[in-house]
C-alpha cells in the first residue's frame, strides 16, 4: 500500500466485535491474566496499550521501521534514545538543533557524566574530526532547527557506521512524508508528535522509530523502566492526525514555497531560510534526499535588526505568536527569545541564531491572505 493509505489502514484495523471502523480507546489501566507468571500481550498500561500498540504499529509502516515506541512527549522520546548512553559516553549533535535539545544534552547529560560536542552537520569533515573513540551516538536534525541547515543522511550515517557510532535523526520538520532516514541507513528515527503528527495543537506525544529489532528491545526496557508512555487518549488524537499528514504537509509546503519566494524578494527581509530556495546552499542536497517537497518550515532575518523583528512578530494577525509548530494554524517566533532561549547567548549567536531571526510555521491557511499578514506586519 502507498503512503496515504498505510496512514489510514494500518493499526486502525475495524472492531471485530462491533464492526466500527473506528477502534475504540483502550482506558484500562490493567488487564486480567490467566496465570500467575504466564503474562498475556497486555498486562500494565504502562508496559502496553492496545490504543498505544495501533499507533506504534501505523508510526512503524510509516518510516519503514520494524517496530515504535509512543512517548508522552517529543523530549521524552529523545531522552529515551539518551539513555542509551552510560558515564564517560560521548555524543556529537549539529549546531542547528532544537533548543529543548540543546538544553537536555548540556544541562542534564552532563549531570550524568556525558560529553557532548557541537558540530555543523553540514560539514561532514567537521562531524568526522569530532568523533572520539568515547562517541556513542551522532544526533542529526536536517531541516535544522531554527535555520533549516540540510544534513546529508547517507553521508552522515555511513561515517557513523565506521565509526561504531549510532545516529539518531529528529525528523520532526521534514515527516516521513517527506524523509524516512532510516531507508537512508539511519540507526533511531524521533519525532515530536504534538507537532505534524497530531496536527491540530491539540497533543502532545512523541514517537521512536527504529530498523533492527534488538535496539527496539532495548528502548522498550528503557521506556518501560522509565515509564513515559503516552496514554491511551493522546495515542488516539496522534493517530487521527496521521490519517490526513500526507496531504496537510504536501499542501502547508506549497504555502511555505512561495511564501519564501515572497519574502525573500522583499527588502525589508535581510536573509530567507528554506531549503526549497536555490539560494539556499542546501537545496540541491534536499531536492535529492526529501520527497517532493522541502518542510512548512521557514525562518529570515528582519532586515531592520532585532527592534524590526520584536515589532513584527507582535503585528501578525493570522499567525500567532506562539512556540511549537507544525498545525493547521501558522505561527510565528522570535527563536533567540522563545525556542531557543535555553542556549547559553554566547553559544546561541555563535551558531547564527541571531536576536532578528524570525521562525515561522506555516499552516493550512489560504496563501494570500498569509502573505496580506506578512506584508502588514512588516509595515509594522
Amino acid at each position: 500500500m502507498k503512503f496515504r493509505t498505510r496512514s489510514i489502514h494500518v493499526g486502525h484495523e475495524r472492531d471485530l466485535q462491533t464492526g466500527a471502523v473506528v477502534p475504540p480507546i483502550h482506558l484500562a489501566s490493567t488487564y486480567v491474566q490467566h496465570h500467575a507468571g504466564e503474562w498475556r500481550e497486555f498486562d500494565y498500561s504502562r508496559s502496553g496499550n492496545p490504543t498505544r500498540k495501533g499507533l506504534e504499529l501505523t508510526l512503524a509502516s510509516l518510516e519503514n521501521g520494524c517496530g515504535a515506541l509512543a512517548f508522552a512527549s517529543g523530549m521524552a522520546a529523545i531522552h529515551c534514545v539518551t539513555m542509551l548512553l552510560q558515564h564517560g559516553d560521548h555524543i556529537v549533535a549539529g549546531t542547528d538543533i532544537y533548543g529543548g535539545t540543546y538544553r537536555l544534552l548540556h544541562k542534564i547529560l552532563n549531570r550524568s557524566g556525558i560529553d557532548v560536542t557541537l558540530a555543523p552537520l553540514t560539514d561532514i569533515d567537521a562531524v568526522e574530526k569530532a568523533i572520539t573513540p568515547r562517541t556513542r551516538l551522532l544526533w542529526l536534525e536536517t531541516p535544522g532547527n531554527p535555520l533549516m541547515s540540510i544534513a546529508d543522511l547517507r553521508a552522515c550515517a555511513s561515517l557513523a557506521r565506521r565509526s561504531g557510532v549510532l545516529t539518531a535523526v529528529d525528523n520532526t520538520f521534514a515527516t516521513p512524508v517527506l524523509t524516512r532516514p532510516l531507508d537512508l541507513g539511519v540507526d533511531i528515527v524521533v519525532h515530536s508528535a504534538t507537532k505534524y503528527m497530531g496536527g491540530h495543537s491539540d497533543v502532545l506525544g512523541g514517537a521512536v522509530v527504529v530498523s533492527d529489532p534488538k535496539l527496539l528491545e532495548q528502548l522498550y526496557f528503557i521506556q518501560n523502566a522509565t515509564g513515559g508512555v503516552l496514554g491511551p487518549f493522546d495515542s488516539f488524537l496522534v493517530a487521527r492526525g496521521l490519517k490526513t499528514l500526507e496531504i496537510r504537509v504536501r499542501e502547508q509546503c506549497r504555502t511555505a514555497q512561495r511564501l519564501a519566494e515572497f519574502l525573500e524578494s522583499d527588502p525589508r527581509v535581510a536573509r530567507v531560510h528554506y531549503p526549497g530556495l536555490p539560494s539556499h546552499p542546501g537545496h540541491e542536497l534536499a531536492a535529492g534526499q526529501m520527497d517532493g517537497g522541502f518542510g512548512a518550515m521557514l525562518s529570515f532575518e528582519a532586515a531592520g535588526g532585532a527592534a524590526q523583528a520584536q515589532r513584527l512578530v507582535e503585528a501578525t494577525r493570522l499567525f500567532q505568536l506562539a512556540v511549537s509548530l507544525g498545525a493547521v494554524e501558522s505561527l510565528i517566533e522570535l527563536p533567540a527569545k522563545m525556542s531557543h532561549a535555553s542556549y547559553d547567548a554566547a553559544a546561541r549567536l555563535s551558531h547564527g541564531i541571531r536576536d532578528e531571526l524570525v521562525r515561522l510555521s506555516v499552516g493550512l491557511e489560504d496563501f494570500e491572505d498569509l502573505r496580506a499578514d506578512l506584508d502588514q506586519a512588516l509595515d509594522a
